[in-house]
């Protein structure tokens, strides 16, 4: 999705972009096309060869041999005769990088966990609290590295929303609740934190806004809980106006992906959720800044939501949460990145003197 946004950002500038990815179940291929973009996609037949060399800790999620990977990947570059290709996936490194036949002064690469080296002219990492340091010995001597939440990647209804938004939490109170536990939510944290509500101490009024994916697994058990709520709740499925709903609620129930950016924009206060190893180190950053409070992993909601709940349902507190949230980024970011883009393109593209 964040690409999604940053190769919308790249089209409006004028950039043809296209998309690689791997055909296996469950990808969104067919959601990129329907957002305008081609997709090239990597067979993963005859695809093996097991870990990824040098044991990343995500060689597993690449789904086969890196080396095929980057050979197929290799013959769509070349075959678009690609002026620039963004890197991002957790299993990819270096090798990867070097043998897809691009040169490093014309790649880009995405990342959030700075533990393996890369071959790029460029990376951006938007994780709170990350420094161009910590990629010291892992990127090239000339790479540029955009370090920190400043360069999110948000799409630009979140930067418009921020004004309204903000403006909203100067008279802080719980009327409304978002829940947002990513469109899939394969552990059903949805239901969990329904039956959390129930048993909170909430407003009687205090309305209650569930988002999920139309192929979400647990879409019908949540629309059963949603109705037996003693607070008004609706289920929206797919929407297209999240910065609206953020902008329009009070409280979000979400986890620490990119959604958590998203919230910190509109300075909407969060109770987080982990859902995955990945988010943890995201999720106690956010909450030392004091825009959240971590809740845990889905198996703590039971337990800790509902206390949570109570003890933020305190004006004076949501408002601290507000205001420590809309700093973390003004939503610019997607705006900092494309104009870094575009100067390395020019600067790839002089010719040579001398």
């Amino acid at each position: 999705m964040r690409c999604l946004t940053l190769a919308r950002a790249l089209a409006e500038e004028g950039a043809e972009v296209c998309f690689v990815s791997r055909d296996h179940p469950g990808n969104l291929n067919a959601y990129i096309e329907a957002s305008g973009f081609p997709v090239l996609e990597i067979s993963g037949d005859g695809v093996g060869g097991g870990a990824f060399p040098g044991d990343s800790p995500h060689a597993h999620w690449l789904g086969g041999s890196w080396e095929a990977d980057a050979r197929q990947t290799a013959r769509h570059a070349a075959a678009r005769r690609a002026d620039l290709l963004i890197v991002d996936h957790y299993a990819l490194d270096a090798r990867w990088e070097a043998e897809v036949g691009v040169l490093p002064e014309r790649i880009v690469v995405i990342d959030d966990l700075a533990d393996r080296p890369h071959g790029c002219a460029l990376l951006v990492d938007a994780n709170l609290g990350r420094r161009a340091r910590d990629y010291a010995g892992l990127v090239p001597s000339g790479a540029i590295v955009l370090a920190g939440a400043e360069y999110a990647l948000l799409r630009a209804e979140f930067a418009a929303a921020r004004e309204k938004s903000l403006a909203r939490r100067r008279d802080p109170a719980l009327r409304r609740i978002l829940v947002a536990m990513g469109g899939v939510d394969m552990p059903n944290a949805t239901g969990r934190v329904l039956d959390a509500f129930d048993a909170s101490v909430l407003p009687d009024a205090c309305q209650i806004t569930i988002v999920l994916g139309s192929r979400a697994p647990w879409l019908d058990e949540v629309r059963s809980a949603a109705v037996k709520q003693r607070r008004p709740t609706e289920v929206l499925i797919d929407v297209t106006d999240m910065a609206e709903l953020m902008a329009d609620s009070d409280l979000a129930v979400g986890g620490a992906g990119v959604t958590a950016w998203e919230r910190g924009c509109l300075g909407l206060p969060t109770l987080i959720v982990t859902i995955a190893d990945n988010q943890l180190a995201g999720a106690k950053a956010l909450a030392d800044t004091g825009a959240a409070r971590w809740v845990g992993g889905v198996e703590d909601v039971a337990t800790r939501l509902a206390g949570l709940i109570e003890e933020v349902a305190e004006p004076r507190t949501l408002a601290a949460m507000s205001q420590a949230a809309s700093a973390i980024t003004d939503g610019e970011g997607i705006r900092r990145v494309v104009a870094h883009i575009g100067r390395l393109c020019q600067a790839v593209d002089r010719p040579a003197t001398g």
